[in-house]
C-alpha cells in the first residue's frame, strides 16, 4: 500500500502539518476545504453561499490534483457554524453535485479554522 500525499498551488496550502489530500488503493481522502482564495491566501469577501461555492472550488481543484474529480465523489462531510445555512448551503451544493449525488453528512460545529462559515472535505474514487 503506498500513500501518496495530492499538492496543488490551486487550493489553499495546508495551514499545518497535513497535506491538501492523500490518494490510497484508487481513493482519494480530501482534508477539509475551507474559503480561501488560493490567489491571495485570504478569505473569500462574502457570506456562506460565497464561501460555500469557494470550499467546494477548493475541493475541486484539489481532486483534479489528484486524478479525480466531483463527479467521482463517493462522500462529503460539510461542517457549518451555524446550521441556519443549511438551505443556502444546499443551494450552491447542488450546482456542483447536480447529477451525481455523493452520500453526504453535515453538522454543526462550534467553531471552524479562521473562523469560517463553512468548511467541506470529501472521499473520491481515482480510478
Amino acid at each position: 500500500m503506498s500513500l501518496t500525499p495530492v499538492q496543488t498551488s490551486n487550493a489553499p496550502a495546508a495551514i499545518g502539518p497535513y497535506a491538501q489530500a492523500i490518494k490510497v488503493n484508487g481513493m482519494v481522502f480530501t482534508s477539509g476545504q475551507i474559503p480561501i482564495v488560493p490567489a491571495t491566501g485570504q478569505i473569500v469577501e462574502g457570506g456562506i453561499v460565497e464561501q460555500t461555492r469557494q470550499s467546494l472550488t477548493n475541493i475541486s481543484e484539489v481532486l483534479k490534483a489528484s486524478g479525480s474529480s466531483l463527479e467521482k465523489v463517493i462522500k462529503t462531510t460539510v461542517f457549518l457554524k451555524d446550521m441556519n445555512d443549511f438551505v443556502a448551503v444546499n443551494e450552491v451544493y447542488a450546482t456542483f453535485f447536480s447529477t451525481h449525488q455523493p452520500a453526504r453528512s453535515a453538522v454543526e460545529v462550534a467553531r471552524l479554522p479562521k473562523d469560517v462559515l463553512v468548511e467541506v472535505e470529501c472521499i473520491a474514487l481515482t480510478e
